[in-house]
């Protein structure tokens, strides 16, 4: 069974910098799209950053530059380094993994990711 565990929100202020972590367990993918979403009250769900076993990257234009994506070299601790945070990136940060390769459109596809965590809060007040 396939548990992703997210870690690491919180408050900030504007300007400020968060890590968030997804420690990754009991999947048997060989090759696989782990990422983030994040999804604001009342608002739909978005891609935030995705990574896959190939190490392709992709990021949401409202992201790049400003947050990292990577993982650790066993591969399963996904990291989300957020810098030069907004209030418009306060939302519920999700990890999610998928039993294929990344594309730049899967950060647009939620329905394509089979597993999901519970969600990290994350805060940025002005």
């Amino acid at each position: 069974q396939v548990q992703l565990v997210e870690s690491g929100g919180g408050s900030v202020q504007s300007g400020g910098s968060m890590r968030l972590s997804c420690a990754a367990s009991g999947y048997t993918y060989r090759r696989y799209c782990m990422a983030w979403f994040r999804q604001a009250q009342g608002s739909e769900r978005e891609g935030v950053a995705a990574r896959d076993t190939y190490g392709d990257i992709y990021y949401a234009d409202s992201v790049e530059g400003r947050f990292t994506i990577f993982a650790d070299n066993a591969k399963t601790t996904l990291t989300l380094q957020m810098n030069k945070l907004t209030p418009e990136d306060s939302a519920m940060y999700y990890c999610a993994i998928a039993d294929e390769f990344c594309y730049a459109h899967m950060l647009t596809r939620p329905d394509k990711f089979d597993d999901w965590g519970q969600g990290t809060q994350v805060t940025v007040s002005s």
